[in-house]
């Protein structure tokens, strides 16, 4: 049976591995049309591969989220293959956690870089796109720390209260027939968790995830919310292992 994620041209950011991968295999199973981003090219050429010897549609571009020029090549790519961008999936992100007093300053540039102006800067590629076809969706990845704050993640938070913002605002601007979701995850297993360079913290990081759930679960949520008529916009969704208490 025909869905709504049929034929649409989806792309993604931080596409080579975790939630990104997830979302890229999920949505290309179901008749996406996926382009994917990162800086690791190689892992990306793999996944495209794969999907491809299913059957599937994707293409692939090295992409710096926190360089604006290479995001819109990336969304320049899907247009000039497959003629259009349906939705633009804001994904790539860092979690280096630390206390405030190790004042790790360029860990709190970089995941602001990403987490922050990577997003931005995948709203200035789509947007104009978007416009122009009159029609598109925003999916944004915050975090359930864009809900709460705890020791060791103010910067990380930070960004991701930023996300839920921006997007927010976003949705008020364009509204009509743009659509714009968060999507806030819990521990879901994937590299976020290999981010922290404090060695105390990375531990109590890693021990944590062991209630983690897998990607497939947010590639799950991804599908959905693409997937609902496009008079619905859901615009946010948080979604915790069940045991998962903050």
């Amino acid at each position: 049976m025909k869905t709504n994620i049929e034929n649409k041209v989806v792309v993604i950011t931080g596409a080579s591995s975790g939630l990104g991968e997830a979302m890229a295999r999920k949505l290309a199973s179901q008749g996406a049309k996926v382009v994917l981003g990162a800086r690791r090219i190689e892992k990306l050429d793999a996944i495209v591969a794969e999907i491809q010897s299913e059957n599937g549609q994707a293409v692939a571009l090295a992409t710096d989220v926190t360089i604006g020029e290479s995001v819109k090549a990336l969304v320049d790519l899907a247009v000039t293959t497959f003629g259009r961008a349906d939705v633009m999936i804001n994904n790539a992100g860092i979690m280096p956690l630390s206390p405030l007093s190790a004042l790790k300053v360029q860990e709190w540039n970089d995941t602001i870089d990403v987490n922050i102006k990577g997003v931005l800067n995948g709203i200035a590629a789509a947007l104009p796109v978007f416009e122009r076809q009159e029609t598109g969706h925003f999916i944004n990845i915050s975090s359930v720390a864009g809900h709460k704050v705890s020791p060791a993640s103010s910067v990380y938070a930070g960004t991701k209260f930023a996300v839920r913002a921006i997007s927010e605002g976003l949705r008020m601007e364009v509204g009509r027939n743009i659509r714009t979701t968060v999507i806030s995850p819990g521990l879901i297993d994937s590299e976020l968790k290999h981010g922290t360079s404090d060695a105390t913290i990375s531990q109590f990081v890693n021990e944590v995830y062991n209630d983690a759930i897998s990607a497939t679960s947010i590639a799950n949520a991804v599908a959905y919310v693409i997937e609902q008529p496009n008079d619905v916009d859901v615009n946010e969704i948080v979604l915790r292992p069940t045991v998962q208490e903050f």
